[in-house]
């Protein structure tokens, strides 16, 4: 008897799991190995942050450790004399770095103007190169260049000037701010300008066109088309720049350029931290010290996304 309604399998049951679901759950699978290398290596080792509250002697149990409280982060905050330099070393390289966030989008125009790609490539290659170089390598072509003895520029500049001073900059407490963020800048504008390329590319070509037709010299499709589509792209770096402003360039950079003619401008937070916990076995205060540069970070990171939120009412998160 045909009662009008259908008693065939739903076509999910029959076949078993949705494709789409299936699709999803072998993203996931593939995903799964690479968050559990980020938790391992960037969550798991937070919990060593329990040391920044007890007096910890290496290689004692956690339970025998005196209990410490907050008299490191006390310590901190209370801005001890040696701690003050660190921090003005250390906003400002921060800042430096903040303040040359557009020069990678500089150089991504300049870059994208070529008339010759085939030279544009060959130029963007060669300048993304030193990102993959550590500063061990940085520091020989430094030392190679500007030492007093045998360097390059000082034997060329004595040679044609026999009484001309040395020009040293890696040993220049004067020149130590802007030397160390010019190494960052030629360290790492060629990759970050692949950033701002990408964004380009993405500009609508109708829009260089629609500007040719108006008139729109080479000069004014680049400041009327370009930087605007560019500028969401900058404005996301830029507060990303900020929230790392206590890093600064990191510590492999100033660890590898300290030497005492340069120590006092130099000496960040990071280096600073690593002095005391790892020169001076004082790893609790060295601890509450990464510890704090972390909180005031993300701090720093909400406030400047609730900045960007105003300004462009638009949020990173």
């Amino acid at each position: 008897m045909d009662t009008g309604i259908s008693t065939s399998v739903p076509e999910r049951t029959r076949r078993g799991i949705n494709p789409k679901t299936k699709h999803k759950l072998k993203l996931f699978a593939l995903m799964t190995p690479f968050m559990a290398l980020l938790i391992a290596f960037n969550y798991v080792p937070l919990f060593g942050w329990v040391y920044a509250f007890f007096n910890y002697i290496p290689g004692a149990p956690l339970s025998q450790m005196e209990f410490a409280g907050l008299s490191y982060f006390k310590t901190i905050f209370a801005g001890g004399s040696e701690l003050i330099p660190v921090l003005r070393n250390t906003l400002v390289l921060g800042f430096l770095i903040v303040i040359t966030i557009p020069v990678p989008a500089i150089f991504a125009i300049l870059l994208n103007e070529m008339r010759s790609k085939t030279l544009s490539k060959i130029v963007q290659t060669v300048s993304t190169l030193p990102y993959f170089l550590s500063y061990v390598l940085i520091f020989a072509v430094m030392f190679f260049l500007f030492s007093n003895d045998s360097g390059l520029v000082n034997t060329l500049l004595h040679r044609f000037r026999p009484d001309s001073p040395s020009v040293n900059p890696m040993a220049s407490s004067t020149w130590a701010w802007g030397f160390q963020t010019l190494l960052h800048l030629i360290k790492t504008s060629g990759f970050n300008a692949i950033i701002y390329i990408a964004a380009i590319a993405g500009i609508d070509r109708e829009q260089y066109d629609a500007a040719e037709v108006d008139g729109a010299g080479r000069f004014q499709r680049i400041w009327h088309v370009t930087v605007p589509g560019i500028v969401p792209t900058l404005f996301v770096l830029l507060v990303l720049s900020i929230a790392n402003v206590l890093t600064a360039s990191g510590f492999d950079q100033y660890y590898v350029f300290t030497n005492p003619l340069v120590a006092d401008k130099i000496d960040v937070i990071d280096t600073y931290s690593y002095t005391i916990g790892i020169t001076q076995n004082n790893y609790a205060f060295a601890t509450a010290i990464g510890m704090s540069k972390s909180l005031v970070s993300i701090l720093i990171l909400f406030a400047a996304n609730f900045l960007s939120k105003i300004v462009r009412g638009t949020s990173l998160f």
